[in-house]
Parts: structure tokens; sequence; C-alpha cells
């Protein structure tokens, strides 16, 4: 057990928390939807994509930490739909994205077993140099600033997109 890993999952656990907390009042039918707001459509991700992109990074996480096995794999229909630049479509029938129940339940479940292992790992691992390659090993150097990324400031930045989109939706602050 080491500091890094026991602080990441600090920030980590503040945002499942708040990944909870936008969740009051969202009716499951209003989970994939974009706002309309007077008539005009507003064009932000809804929370089906932003949960459903947010639950693929755990694993990925976890496998950079040599926990992979470990992890709770990803539904393997899910990439095409939720990796890094993929659209968020309205989705009024229910046919695009899977149910919030599916979404969310995966999101927690491997969210908190990745909040469970990282505390365990040793810091050594976290100063260890990022193994990818261009953009991604610029911005984060070593596996510790690409795993505080994942679990704190990534889960941060979607879920603020959430908190708008409740606002547009009419709903109140979730905090």
């Amino acid at each position: 057990m080491g500091i890094a890993g026991d602080m990441i999952a600090r920030g980590g656990n503040l945002a499942r928390r708040y990944a909870e907390g936008l969740l009051k009042d969202v009716k499951p039918s209003d989970f994939a939807r974009k706002p309309n707001v007077n008539g005009r459509v507003i064009d932000c991700n809804h929370p089906a994509w932003c949960y459903g992109h947010l639950a693929m990074y755990p694993f990925r996480a976890l496998t950079l930490l040599d926990l992979g096995d470990r992890a709770i794999p990803n539904p393997a229909d899910w990439e095409d739909l939720f990796k890094n630049g993929t659209p968020s479509p309205d989705d009024p029938a229910g046919t695009i994205f899977p149910s919030m129940q599916a979404l969310t339940g995966h999101y927690f479940a491997a969210y908190d077993k990745a909040l469970a292992l990282i505390p365990e790992v040793r810091d050594e691992v976290f100063t260890r140099p990022n193994p990818a390659e261009g953009r991604w090993k610029e911005l984060f150097p070593t596996v510790g600033s690409a795993i505080n990324f994942l679990i704190v400031g990534h889960p941060q930045a979607h879920l603020g997109q959430v908190s708008t989109w409740r606002r547009c939706m009419g709903l109140p602050s979730a905090m």
C-alpha cells in the first residue's frame, strides 16, 4: 500500500459520490435525450453517453497498473459507442444506447472495483514511465499522472457535462 494510491482513490471516491448524486430525479426515459429548451435542441453530451464513456476507463486504469485481471471487463459492444470522439446522439426511442440501469450499473461496479484496488498499489508503480505513446504520454508522463486523470480528472470533466444537462432538463442542482 502506498500514499499515491490512497490520494488518487480519495479524489476518485469524491467523483463517484458526485456521479451518484447527479442521478437524482433523472428519469430513465430522459437518460439518453438531448435537452430541448424553448424549442431548441441543446447539442450536449447526455448522461447515457457520459456514464457509458466513463465506465470504459476503470478497466484501462487497472490494466495500466497491472491489475487488469482483477478489473471488471467492459461489454464488447460498448467500445464503438463510447470510445473517445464518438457522438452523443439523441436517442428518443432508446435503441442506440444501453439502458440507464445497465450503464450506471457497469459504471459504479467498475469504479468501485478500481477504487478498492488502487490504494493497494505500491508507490513505485505510480512513478513508472507511462508506456503510452504520443500525446497521451506527453500529457501524462508517469503511470500515476495517467491514473490520476482517469480516476479523478476525467470523471469530473464529464460529470460537469451531466450537471449542465440536468439544468437544461429543468432539474435542480444535485449538490
